[in-house]
C-alpha cells in the first residue's frame, strides 16, 4: 500500500492552494479565523465561486452531472487545503448528502429538476432525520406521509436541523406504512420549504447562535413526483446517504489547522512574560495530539488507497469518525486553556487580545462533533462488531 502522493497529486495541491489564497474573500477567510458563524450570502459567495472555476463546490460529483469528476485523493487534498487556506467547511446538504441519493436513486426528471440547482449554488437544502424520539435510533420515527391521490401529507416534526432557516428545500425521512417492522415502511421525501404548512423554530445553541431547529410539518401536501426510490424503502436511500455524511467526517485539514492555530497562540508570551508552550505537561499534551493527529491521517491516506483499488471501506470509516472528532475536540480544549480567562463570554467582560474572541462558543459548539454523523457510542458498536465480531 503506497500511502505518498503522486506528482500529479502535488500538483493538483498546489493549484487548490493558490486557488484559496487567490480567490477566498478576505472578510470570509477572517470570520473563519475568528470563529463567527457566516451569513446565508457569505456560504453563497464563497460556493458559487468555486462552481465558477469548474464544479470545484461539488468535489465528489462525477463530471457527468457537472462535477470535477475528481479520484478520493484529489476530494481530499481539495478539503484539506481549502481548510489550511481558511476557507469555510462547504455547507453539505445538497451536495455531499441529497444529491448523491438523487444520482443513485432518482428519476431522470429528478435528476434534471434538482441537480443544476444545486450545482449553480442556486437552492439551500437541509435534512429532515432526527426527530424527539428518533436520533441515533433513527428508524424509530414518526413523521408520517399518507398518500392521498397524487400527493402525501405530511405531520410530524424534525429537529436538530441544521440551517433550515436558510433552506428552500428539505429532505426527509417519512414513515408511510405503520405497520411495517422498523425500516420497512419508511419513505424518502423531497419537500419544498415554502409548503403551506411548514413551520421553522429555531433552537439556540450554548454558544448563543441560531444553528439549528424544529422542523413542523403541519397536513403539508407533497407531490408523489417528489418521492425519491420506491415507497417504503427510504431506508436504503438512508444508509446511501449516512455514507456520503461521514466521508472525511474525521476532519484531518482542520484539526491542523486548529492545531497550527494553538501552538501560535501557545507560543505568545503572557504578562508574566512566560509562553504557555514552555510549561513541559501542556507542551506534552500538545505532543500528544499531534502524533495522534498525525497516526489518524495514515488512517485515513489508507482509507483513500482502499477506495482508488475500489475495495469497500470497513471500520476504518467509523474509527476515523470516533478518533477526529475527539482530537477536534481536545484541540479547542486547548485553546480556550491557552487563552485562558479572556475566553469568558459574559458582558461587560475586558476586552482581549484578538486570538481570544469566540473561542469559548466555538469550544462549546463543537461538542456537537461527537453526535451527529452517527453518536461515536454507535460508531464504537460497529467497531466492535465488524472487527471483534461482538
Amino acid at each position: 500500500m503506497n500511502l505518498d502522493f503522486t506528482d500529479a497529486d502535488n500538483a493538483f495541491r498546489a493549484e487548490v492552494r493558490a486557488f484559496v489564497r487567490e480567490q477566498l474573500p478576505p472578510a470570509i477567510r477572517d470570520k473563519v479565523a475568528n470563529g463567527v458563524h457566516l451569513t446565508r450570502d457569505e456560504h453563497l459567495q464563497w460556493q458559487r465561486l468555486l462552481h465558477a472555476r469548474g464544479g470545484w463546490n461539488c468535489p465528489g460529483w462525477p463530471k457527468a452531472f457537472g462535477g470535477p469528476g475528481w479520484s478520493p485523493v484529489e476530494q481530499y487534498i481539495f478539503e484539506e487545503e481549502c481548510a489550511l487556506g481558511g476557507a469555510p467547511r462547504l455547507v453539505p446538504f445538497g451536495i455531499k448528502m441529497v444529491a448523491p441519493v438523487i444520482m443513485a436513486f432518482g428519476s431522470a426528471a429528478q435528476q434534471a429538476r434538482f441537480l443544476p440547482k444545486i450545482l449553480a449554488a442556486e437552492e439551500w437544502w437541509c435534512q429532515g432525520y432526527s426527530e424527539p424520539g428518533a436520533g441515533s435510533d433513527l428508524a424509530s420515527l414518526r413523521t408520517r406521509a399518507v398518500r392521498k391521490g397524487d400527493t402525501y401529507v405530511v405531520n410530524g416534526q424534525k429537529t436538530w436541523n441544521t440551517l433550515g432557516q436558510h433552506a428552500d428545500w428539505i429532505f426527509c425521512l417519512v414513515r408511510t406504512d405503520p405497520e411495517a417492522k422498523a425500516q420497512r415502511g419508511i419513505s424518502f421525501l423531497l419537500i419544498d420549504m415554502k409548503s403551506p404548512g411548514v413551520t421553522v423554530r429555531p433552537i439556540v445553541t450554548l454558544d448563543g447562535a441560531h444553528e439549528v431547529n424544529e422542523i413542523w410539518f403541519e397536513d403539508v401536501e407533497v407531490p408523489v413526483e417528489n418521492l425519491v426510490g420506491e415507497e417504503n424503502k427510504g431506508w436504503t436511500c438512508a444508509k446511501f446517504l449516512l455514507g456520503h455524511e461521514r466521508s472525511n467526517i474525521a476532519g484531518i485539514g482542520i484539526a491542523k489547522r486548529e492545531l497550527a492555530r494553538l501552538k501560535t497562540i501557545a507560543a505568545a508570551e503572557t504578562k508574566h512574560g512566560k509562553p504557555l508552550i514552555a510549561d513541559p505537561l501542556f507542551a506534552a499534551r500538545v505532543a500528544e495530539i499531534e502524533i495522534e493527529l498525525m497516526a489518524l491521517e495514515i488512517t485515513n491516506l489508507r482509507v483513500l488507497s482502499a477506495e482508488a483499488e475500489n475495495k469497500a471501506p470497513g471500520p476504518e470509516a467509523s474509527i476515523l469518525k470516533v478518533k477526529g472528532t475527539e482530537l477536534q475536540q481536545a484541540i479547542s480544549e486547548l485553546i480556550l486553556q491557552a487563552v485562558g480567562p479572556y475566553a469568558l463570554p459574559f458582558a461587560g467582560a475586558a476586552p482581549g487580545p484578538a486570538h481570544a474572541a469566540n473561542r469559548a462558543a466555538q469550544y462549546l459548539n463543537l461538542r456537537k462533533l461527537s453526535i451527529y454523523g452517527g453518536s461515536n457510542e454507535i460508531q464504537k458498536n460497529i467497531v466492535a462488531q465488524m472487527i471483534l465480531e461482538l
